[in-house]
């Protein structure tokens, strides 16, 4: 009986020890916010303004093949495709979250009659897309989404 008792304690240790471990190597925890924007570089893929694509406009073609990285250091560079803007948009900037991480604040704009500031409506491992108030001449100031992709 004694041995009994002793296999079952030894058996129940080993299935709690088991189970115990496989459980924190299965969920690994989310990315943060600030790793899922520094992965990896990211490159324009479209803009709407009013529900409508506006990403053939010539405010922004020129836009379509830069790429655009964060660092998790806080800086950030934007390398100049083949097509290079009338007024291109400066090769370095530092980046902040602002609002609980909902704003992502640039030294300068990553596009010609942008903001310094664009809020977040959402980040995943692929994509980032980002709101920000956009000026084009004669136009209004306009509220552009705009999606980037890995």
């Amino acid at each position: 009986m004694k041995r009994l008792k002793s296999i079952l304690a030894i058996l129940s240790i080993a299935i709690f020890f088991f189970l115990g471990c496989s459980k924190s190597n299965d969920n690994p925890p989310p990315k943060t916010k600030t790793e899922l924007l520094t992965q990896g570089s990211w490159k324009f893929d479209h803009a709407t303004a009013g529900g409508q694509d506006i990403s053939n406009t010539p405010q922004l073609t020129c836009y379509k093949d830069n790429t655009i990285t964060f660092s998790s250091n806080f800086s950030g560079t934007i390398n100049e495709g083949a097509n290079v803007c009338t007024n291109p948009a400066p090769s370095t900037f530092t980046w902040s979250f602002q609002n609980n991480e909902s704003t992502l604040h640039l030294s300068s704009p990553l596009f010609q009659g942008g903001s310094q500031d664009a809020t977040i409506v959402s980040l995943t491992e692929t994509n980032l897309v980002v709101s920000q108030l956009m000026t084009f001449a004669p136009l209004p100031p306009t509220t552009v989404e705009i999606t980037f992709k890995h």
